[in-house]
């Protein structure tokens, strides 16, 4: 039997907005556990004296609501459930399937028994007419997989484990719930992640975006992922598949990073000049939303490793609740910047700084900026407690990931 992983800080951001007359997006990629989080609040609900008629359910993959793709269908469903004498908690799960599904929320937002929750696995259904008529009538939650705490809390008899095993783990096995509930072998990891990619990549990007070129959205999927936290512009692929004899214009290029994005399997982060306080429009650098699917498509090296510590730390940060962007001096940079109104914080991570060459490399772009915001240096050496360089912590990564 597997530990439960309660998901807390997302369960307690639902119980937070419990019966506030809003609506709930929960937003996140494919098998993240956005289903599973709305069983352990239905589950809570019910602990706290909800009773199940209270509750109506209806979530859009499977086959048996497939007929409520009619939006005029679905808000005569729900209508003919409503208790009007108690409050109705409504969960409309991957609400994606449902052609014009923005107007059967909205209609169920003016009712003052509704407490509506939806979630879907791409950024767009969030985007467009939705974003129109819902605007100032929703707050989201974004979503993601398991983060190395949450990962732990999961493992069976890790008691035994260092923590560097379980992170290896975690790298490995990947931060999909599914792959931590059942003990899978490194052959059904693989199946089950091929499997989500496939998904998210013919259902969410080439159906939407009517791609007929998947080979090359595939080759443009495969730099991405070997080039996590890498400078990264379109100019910069369609030179290098052409290099290689896969050609594609720079636009079409354009077109399937943003549809990577959308669909959240890649997150972007933005550079941001430090000393002229603005953004830069070009070369940004991407992060996959899992390392498990990255290892599913390239093949990784030891040296890969600083890279990948990179993509934890970004998604940590997106969990924590921050904006993260790469850090711009003149001729070096910060790893990221991560900005929550005015807290601002940052970051450099790197797999060991025990030589002191590498050290002094990874403090001086900290030395350059001109504020007191706090300033961590992350990596994998053994560091008892936190190591301080004139103000710069330094601090083990799995120590921070697990704090």
């Amino acid at each position: 039997m597997y530990n439960r992983i309660e998901r807390t800080v997302y369960l307690e951001w639902l119980k937070n907005w419990r019966e506030r007359q809003i609506i709930k997006v929960v937003s996140g990629v494919r098998r993240c556990g956005k289903s599973t989080l709305f069983d352990i609040y239905k589950d809570w609900l019910n602990e706290n004296g909800i009773e199940p008629q209270q509750i109506i359910s209806i979530n859009f993959e499977d086959i048996e609501y497939e007929y409520l793709s009619d939006y005029h269908m679905l808000y005569s469903y729900i209508k003919g459930r409503l208790l009007s004498d108690k409050m109705n908690y409504i969960f409309l799960d991957e609400i994606q399937h449902v052609d014009q599904f923005e107007k059967v929320v909205d209609s169920l937002f003016l009712k003052e028994n509704c407490d509506v929750y939806i979630t879907g696995s791409n950024a767009y259904f969030m985007s467009g007419e939705l974003a129109t008529v819902l605007t100032g009538r929703y707050v989201e939650l974004k979503m993601l997989p398991l983060s190395f705490k949450e990962f732990c809390s999961g493992l069976e008899n890790s008691e035994s484990m260092s923590n560097a095993q379980k992170f290896n783990l975690y790298l490995e096995q990947s931060s999909f719930p599914y792959l931590v509930k059942y003990k899978s072998s490194k052959s059904e990891v693989r199946d089950y992640l091929r499997d989500i990619y496939n998904s998210v990549l013919l259902k969410d990007i080439v159906a939407r975006l009517k791609v007929s070129d998947v080979t090359t959205l595939e080759n443009v999927t495969k730099f991405l992922m070997h080039n996590i936290g890498n400078i990264v512009s379109a100019t910069k692929i369609a030179n290098t598949l052409k290099s290689q004899g896969k050609g594609a214009d720079q636009k079409t290029i354009d077109k399937y990073l943003r549809g990577l994005t959308d669909s959240l399997m890649f997150y972007e982060a933005q550079r941001y000049n430090l000393k002229g306080k603005m953004f830069l429009k070009t070369n940004s650098k991407y992060y996959a939303v899992d390392i498990g699917l990255r290892n599913m498509l390239v093949k990784s090296s030891e040296s890969d490793i600083g890279h990948i510590l990179e993509n934890i730390v970004f998604l940590e940060l997106k969990r924590r609740g921050f904006d993260v962007y790469v850090g711009h001096l003149d001729d070096s940079e910060i790893d990221f910047v991560a900005v929550n109104g005015d807290d601002i914080s940052y970051y450099q991570v790197s797999a060991t700084t025990l030589d002191e060459n590498t050290l002094k490399r990874e403090l001086t772009p900290f030395k350059r900026v001109g504020d007191n915001y706090p300033k961590y240096l992350l990596t994998l050496d053994e560091v008892f407690g936190t190591a301080d360089y004139n103000g710069i912590k330094k601090m083990n990564v799995l120590d921070w990931l697990l704090n």
